[in-house]
């Protein structure tokens, strides 16, 4: 568990792509789904779907989002790799990746899009563009391949992935609007469990059908998310919203996906309904939701229970966002009653003091969700967990305009823990070194629970070539880690290099490798994909 844990970890840290000379379109995750990503800019001009969106972190520049769809200020998002993002994460799209080469004209930066503005906006104008608006039609399609191979033998594991988007908006100059986006992987020489359930390795994460009408309503059937219903997750069935100037008032009616392989499952009906609203300042905006749901297992409750939404910015420079979810219904044994249980919240405040300067803190208390159905077989131990409550702090730095640094510190814990979880990071990254024109970044990361103390020192440098279309990296990192329960150290260096190439306007191929090495150990990883846009 140790290694295959540092393995993680080392893939959360070490993904970084490179930097572009060019200005780049900025904007903001405006909110989160656990398929999705939402950014709001304050224009899309210039970006299609498909294209690559970068974050600024400890290692410089990294792709971290695809664009699924996306309207005149808004994107929805597919996650490049696993990672943690927050509300109000700041991401841009870089000119050398949405335009060519050869047409690309040099751009101011666009203004930063507020961090108040909500989901709900963000995916009215991308799925649900109004009637008599000019068809549009955006997809993509992409190959990835990931190659495990460990010390140095040929006999290790390959795993395959095909990744499938279209958008087709405003069918015809209509209100309708048809979406899907779907994964199939498996890994080589074992088809047998595909063949057993096809999908073990198929995810359709949507396939939906909306009709936007010219009176602020709209109705949606097949598989889809609510943003204003985020917690519930995706929906198979019917969503219908009427908006009354800044209120508006939905409901649901239909089935969540299989809670194994994410398939239709007809015995977990749900339903509910939500009304939300929207106000805009002089100095920024807020937004509310309530909303009531019933989900159910074979016709038996499942899980009832009010979900509360609220973000704010109407003070100049400060963010809040905050989420609340409250059970309703408790079954122990035979006994059913009414109660009033706070499951999960989550808070999030962020102030710019100055330009280059700014502060978030977050906090989090998360309980096991239960389905009293689905998961009566192992209740009591469900019920017997503590809570886990955490706290995260940022602070981002850019003293001079080639010159960005950072630090992270977060904090997890549970009553009957016997250590609490604990980490954090910085960085440093210089662009523009004289001569070379790279990119360089050091990072260190710190962390300790109850099983691990560790500490990954890491150096990187980046490069663009034949005008941006060819990209390269080279990276090292130095891992030490101390696991407490078997009182052993392991010591590890990792390597990376990878090359990125802009085939064209709308083909991208890439290639990344990674290796581990320990005393009498080596891990290897080759990450290839190629991309095509339509």
């Amino acid at each position: 568990m140790g290694m295959r844990y540092t393995i993680l970890l080392l893939g959360l840290f070490l993904a970084e792509a490179l930097a572009s000379g060019q200005a780049p379109l900025e904007g903001k995750v405006s909110y989160l789904t656990s398929q999705h990503v939402y950014v709001r800019f304050s224009s899309t001009d210039g970006l299609h779907d498909g294209d690559t969106l970068f974050m600024k972190d400890s290692r410089g520049e990294i792709p971290v989002l695809v664009i699924l769809s996306h309207s005149s200020t808004s994107c929805v998002c597919d996650a490049l790799r696993e990672r943690e993002f927050r509300i109000s994460d700041p991401v841009f799209g870089r000119p050398v990746e949405l335009k060519s080469i050869e047409s690309a004209k040099p751009s101011e930066p666009a203004k930063p899009a507020e961090a108040g503005e909500t989901v709900e906006e963000a995916v009215d104008e991308a799925a649900l563009a109004a009637a008599g608006k000019k068809q549009e039609i955006d997809g993509r399609f992409s190959v990835s391949s990931y190659t495990y191979l460990k010390n140095q033998q040929t006999d290790g594991r390959q795993r395959l992935r095909y990744a499938f988007s279209l958008a087709a908006r405003n069918i015809g100059g209509s209100g309708l609007t048809v979406e899907t986006y779907s994964i199939f992987s498996h890994t080589l020489g074992q088809w047998d469990e595909i063949r057993e359930n096809v999908f073990n390795g198929m995810k359709i994460y949507k396939l939906s059908a909306t009709y936007a009408f010219r009176n602020s309503v709209w109705l949606t059937a097949g598989r889809r998310i609510n943003p204003k219903l985020s917690s519930v997750g995706a929906i198979d069935g019917l969503q219908f919203e009427k908006g009354f100037g800044a209120l508006s008032a939905g409901m649901i009616a239909g089935f969540r996906p299989d809670y194994q392989d994410y398939s239709i499952n007809t015995g977990l009906f749900q339903y509910g309904a939500y009304l939300a609203h929207n106000f805009k300042g002089g100095a920024g905006s807020m937004q509310n939701t309530l909303a009531f749901i019933e989900q159910m297992n074979q016709g038996a409750t499942d899980r009832r229970f009010i979900y509360i939404q609220h973000s704010n910015t109407l003070v100049r420079d400060l963010w809040f966002f905050g989420s609340v979810e409250t059970d309703l219904y408790q079954k122990v044994g035979e006994t059913k009653e009414t109660v009033f249980h706070l499951y999960n919240t989550y808070l999030m405040l962020r102030y710019r003091i100055v330009s280059p300067l700014s502060l978030s803190l977050s906090y989090s208390a998360r309980n096991n969700l239960i389905y009293y159905e689905s998961y009566r077989d192992f209740l009591d131990r469900l019920l017997d967990e503590k809570i886990l409550q955490g706290w995260r702090f940022r602070v981002n730095y850019r003293p001079v305009p080639s010159l960005y640094l950072g630090a992270h510190a977060a904090y997890r814990y549970r009553k009957d823990d016997p250590v609490a979880t604990k980490n954090a990071h910085g960085y440093a990254t210089y662009s523009g070194i004289p001569g070379i024109g790279a990119r360089v970044t050091a990072t260190f990361t710190w962390m300790q629970s109850a099983y691990l103390d560790g500490m990954i020192y890491g150096l990187g440098i980046n490069r663009e070539f034949l005008k941006g279309k060819l990209q390269a990296e080279l990276k090292y990192h130095y891992v030490d880690h101390h696991y407490r329960s078997a009182e052993m150290a392991i010591a590890q260096h990792v390597g990376e290099a990878g090359l990125s190439w802009s085939v064209c306007r709308k083909l991208f191929l890439s290639v990344h490798y990674e290796g581990t090495f320990e005393k009498s150990l080596g891990y290897n990883r080759i990450f290839a994909s190629l991309s095509q846009r339509f």
